[in-house]
């Protein structure tokens, strides 16, 4: 069975950046890319929506060490 040459990454829950990255190294591949989208709560206030930020996810893209 043959890896994927791109694959995506996401940091999950209680884990590190680091930890994420030696995964990554560990199933043979390497970052090229970082991103982080925001995750907004909805909070009613005064009668009026506001959106809060509350976390972020980080996903790193990556590729096959060939």
């Amino acid at each position: 069975m043959s890896k994927k040459s791109k694959e995506k990454f996401e940091v999950v829950e209680g884990e590190t950046i680091d930890a994420c990255l030696d995964r990554i190294k560990a199933a043979g591949y390497f970052p090229v890319r970082r991103t982080e989208e925001p995750i907004f709560a909805e909070k009613i206030e005064n009668g009026k929506v506001q959106y809060v930020p509350v976390d972020r996810k980080i996903v790193f893209e990556v590729k096959l060490i060939e």
